[in-house]
């Protein structure tokens, strides 16, 4: 369980980003269009492409309201300035000189074309020059994915295909295919930046101890309130400063390793292919398409933390979310979350009985902050609406180890039947 963003985000709204050392904007996620003023406004404001945080702007119609892209975007600096009090840029992470190591991009979907022609069209448009893309397509009821992969940018994606549902099944799937150095995931509701996989290679060349990258991930479209809820409760946004784990450095963290969702996220992370594959891949009896609703992510950085690697935070590695558009989505989801962070936990305790005597201790202070959140919100700002999803979270995660037993047995079923 993380916290969301410590600013309500106005919605509707559109959602841009600008950058200041660079001219025109503000751009449509991606740097895909220019926009028109229209409404609230909230901007990802860089500096070189660095993320510097985001700003807002209420509705302004009146006489001296926006009226074109420039006024708008000289608001919205002028906001920067106010509110982020953006400086001269820093310099980036110099990687080697030495050639581009392949990355290897892997997207995995279940029956959403629409979503998914969207994420690889931003997957396209990558400036890293050594990448290969690869779409799993776990149980399709139908051909719809594949045609749409194979038509969309012939020779540059790569179709494969996951017959048992399930998320770790289909990344692992994925990984077992790709031929890069690092692996990188992202969702298929999900719009990758320009320079996303660029920041994720720089990351691992420029420190050998990192073995797993996460990075920042902002939300695509506010059109509903829906969507709002999820940014205040808790949004996959980990902030704008880098950060890395280690278990030599944060020891005296109450709740470290185990809140696991700190460290990122599924729809943006990325692996020393190497390790990844070490570790086994993902747990299959985790993961959306199973039981216990997901945690396929958590238990991956947990386990490569636990084998004395260092995972690292990037903001620099941008990635674009569509979050569920309703509330009745939104329930779902959000007891998801605490259904796989309880299964999680019991994979981890599995996977390593050692953990066991190290989660009891910390215990205490997760049940604090999960019951505190049960019970109003966060307490700086008390909200029914996002106290009702940490019942539902909290409802969810007393299912998760009932569930990663029912899934385990499942996955078993599976691979008797692949063997036979």
């Amino acid at each position: 369980m993380t916290g969301g963003t410590a600013t309500a985000l106005p919605v509707p709204a559109q959602v841009v980003e600008l950058d200041l050392d660079r001219p025109g904007g503000p751009w449509r996620p991606g740097f895909t269009a220019p926009v028109r003023p229209q409404g609230s406004v909230v901007a990802l404001v860089r500096r070189a492409g660095r993320p510097l945080g985001l700003v807002t702007l209420a509705p302004d119609t009146g006489p001296d309201g926006p009226r074109d892209c420039a006024e708008l975007r000289r608001r919205l600096v002028e906001a920067a300035e106010r509110d982020l009090g953006t400086g001269p840029a820093t310099a980036a992470p110099t990687p080697p000189p030495t050639p581009d190591p392949l990355v290897s991009v892997i997207v995995c979907t279940r029956g959403r074309p629409t979503l998914l022609g969207d994420s690889l069209s931003a997957l396209l448009r990558t400036d890293y020059p050594a990448a290969e893309f690869l779409v799993v397509d776990n149980a399709p009821e139908d051909d719809a994915t594949e045609r749409l992969v194979r038509t969309l940018a012939p020779g540059r994606l790569r179709y494969l295909r996951e017959p048992v549902p399930g998320l770790s099944r289909a990344r692992n799937r994925g990984l077992s295919a790709a031929r890069g150095e690092f692996v990188a995931f992202t969702d298929d509701d999900a719009l990758a930046d320009p320079g996303w996989v660029s920041a994720l290679a720089t990351a691992f060349r420029t420190d050998r101890r990192i073995s797993c990258v996460t990075g920042l991930v902002v939300p695509a479209e506010l059109d509903t309130e829906a969507q709002a809820v999820f940014e205040r409760y808790c949004g996959f946004g980990k902030g704008f400063t880098a950060r890395d784990w280690s278990l030599r450095a944060n020891r005296r963290d109450p709740l470290f390793p185990f809140a696991a969702g700190r460290f990122g996220t599924g729809a943006n992370m990325a692996f020393r292919t190497s390790v990844i594959r070490g570790l086994g891949g993902f747990d299959p009896a985790t993961g959306a398409g199973t039981p216990t609703r997901g945690g396929e992510d958590l238990l991956a950085f947990l386990r490569v933390l636990v084998a004395g690697h260092t995972l690292g935070y990037r903001p620099d590695a941008v990635v674009w979310h569509r979050h569920r558009r309703t509330m009745a989505a939104l329930d779902a989801q959000i007891q998801g979350f605490g259904t796989g962070l309880g299964a999680y936990l019991t994979a981890a305790v599995s996977h390593r009985p050692g953990l066991l005597a190290d989660l009891l201790r910390r215990l205490p202070a997760g049940a604090r902050y999960a019951l505190r959140r049960a019970a109003a919100g966060p307490a700086e700002a008390p909200d029914p609406a996002l106290a009702r999803l940490g019942r539902l979270e909290l409802r969810g995660l007393c299912y998760g180890p009932f569930s990663y037993l029912v899934s385990l047995r499942q996955d078993r079923r599976f691979q008797a039947e692949d063997w036979s």
